[in-house]
């Protein structure tokens, strides 16, 4: 059964470590298009965060996906359009606040136009993650917080070694309750338990009627283990975490060596 829709994630896969798109994946991108297959970035990012690469990859057109907040939000690329919306209440904000605290770690929260954190010594991680994603970072208390905001996702954010020693702390009720998945070293985001990018990729196919074997996911982190799963070929980068390479089907090049366009070569040649 030949490919006919390939999920990408962005940071780590996509993107080169300085953050660009190598002339030959975009060229090879550009290819599979125009022979009908559709690409899905899917990104913890928000969609103002994606932009520049959808326009890019010739991305924006009538019939193009995007895959946000690592699953938690499916949009029509041209327009915007929202297919499905997975959020967390005030109520889930309060209690992930809290825990952020017991735990000893920073935190932030996204919605879809802005990033809040309740902590008065910004995290610089969480400064370097609303430059990335395009989106304006406010400092409000946790009783300033706007009570009807529709949150798309929070992070716990810390040095690699402080958020490892949290994680630990963290009881298992808590990761029963949510998605929680580490997307960097410094990374541990907290979504709505139906929100995942491999949940997402799933109800995108059935929309499109595309079975599991036509499809291609290639990642590199931890975010993006249950699409690799999911997808009848399921990549794994060079510079993946092990246990992305373990569940993966391929283990392409890195993303120093655009292993996004060697794997997609070699499935669409």
């Amino acid at each position: 059964m030949s490919i006919k829709l390939i999920a990408i994630d962005i940071d780590g896969t996509l993107l080169t470590p300085e953050r660009t798109i190598s002339p030959n994946v975009q060229q090879t991108i550009q290819t599979a298009k125009e022979k009908g297959v559709k690409i899905v970035l899917c990104t913890g990012r928000p969609l103002a965060g994606v932009r520049a690469y959808l326009k890019a990859l010739n991305l924006e057109e009538k019939g193009d996906y995007v895959l946000t907040y690592n699953g938690a939000l499916a949009q029509e690329s041209d327009s915007g359009k929202v297919l499905a919306h997975h959020t967390m209440s005030m109520d889930d904000f309060y209690e992930i606040e809290e825990m952020s605290r017991k735990v000893g770690v920073h935190l932030h929260t996204t919605t879809i136009d802005a990033m809040y954190t309740a902590n008065r010594d910004i995290s610089a991680y969480t400064v370097r993650e609303a430059f990335i994603v395009e989106l304006p970072l406010k400092f409000r208390t946790v009783e300033e917080m706007d009570k009807d905001l529709t949150i798309s996702k929070m992070m716990m954010i810390d040095d690699p070694a402080i958020l490892d020693a949290a994680v630990e702390k963290i009881p298992q009720w808590f990761k029963d309750k949510y998605t929680v998945l580490r997307s960097e070293p410094f990374f541990l985001e907290i979504l709505n338990k139906s929100a995942s990018k491999g949940q997402a990729l799933k109800s995108l196919a059935e929309i499109l009627h595309l079975e599991p074997a036509e499809i291609m996911a290639i990642g590199d982190n931890e975010n993006d283990l249950d699409m690799i799963e999911y997808a009848g070929v399921g990549v794994a980068m060079g510079n993946a975490i092990p246990k992305v390479k373990e569940a993966a089907n391929i283990i392409t090049d890195t993303n120093v060596n655009d292993g996004v366009a060697t794997v997609i070569q070699e499935y669409l040649s």
